[in-house]
């Protein structure tokens, strides 16, 4: 094992505002879940093309392993207090997914104005795209398009009405949510990028959700990853140039 690998220096690498293990969480437990985290958080930052500030959003977001848990629930995000939090046994494949809640969440207030603390740039695009101007914002406003809507932006995506199916045999209203549809399909894209880290995504081509046509299909799923590759190579080329 790496032992120069572990959660201290990961803070440190990314700048995360804090790391929170459980007290469940056993010395063997933390040091092998800290190796998955610096791959993962190492295969993200590849496939974004971005610095270690993008994906700690700039030294704002926080991470809890095996704390923090809701029953029946792998892994959240919490916007109240800006907290990705991972399950110790169940949270493997999850990154992806509870990250770009976090930035969705970080990016609410740098998109619109007057919108709620705990609101997501996706729902809020989808109830009010008045975008603040900037490029990037134009870029991310994209992103959201082709998930959420069809190619001509006249009707619903397909994404959307397999979602909406989903919830309705389930009764509940989750999967046709913006912020959750703008997850899932984030993690299509990670996917797509072929990451090393199982830990950071799986099961968004062959998994029981992706034959629902819960993650993107077909061509649907080339461009919406053609408009987050965009997004971010522009986002982590404005980051890079900062720090030079």
């Amino acid at each position: 094992m790496n032992e120069s690998i572990n959660f201290v220096m990961i803070r440190r690498q990314f700048d995360f505002r804090g790391i929170e293990m459980g007290r469940w969480v056993t010395p063997v437990e933390r040091d092998s879940a800290a190796l998955k985290f610096h791959q993962a958080l190492g295969d993200l930052m590849l496939a974004l093309q971005g610095p270690e500030s993008l994906i700690s959003l700039r030294g704002t977001l926080g991470i809890q392993y095996g704390k923090g848990g809701r029953p029946g629930v792998s892994a959240h995000y919490m916007p109240a207090t800006r907290q990705l939090s991972l399950a110790k046994n169940a949270g493997a494949g999850s990154l992806a997914h509870e990250w770009f809640h976090a930035f969705d969440h970080y990016m609410g207030d740098k998109m619109f104005a007057g919108i709620g603390a705990s609101s997501f740039a996706s729902s809020s695009w989808l109830n009010n795209p008045k975008v603040k101007p900037h490029r990037l914002n134009t870029l991310l406003a994209d992103c959201f398009k082709w998930i959420m809507l069809n190619e001509e932006g006249s009707e619903p995506s397909e994404l959307f009405r397999c979602s909406a199916q989903a919830d309705k045999r389930l009764k509940v209203v989750y999967y046709a949510k913006p912020e959750e549809m703008c997850a899932r399909a984030f993690e299509a894209f990670i996917e797509d990028a072929q990451p090393a880290s199982t830990f950071l995504v799986k099961g968004t081509r062959y998994s029981d959700e992706a034959k629902l046509g819960l993650y993107p299909q077909g061509q649907a799923r080339q461009k919406i990853n053609q408009a987050f590759n965009h997004y971010f190579c522009a986002l982590g080329g404005a980051l890079y140039r900062e720090l030079a």
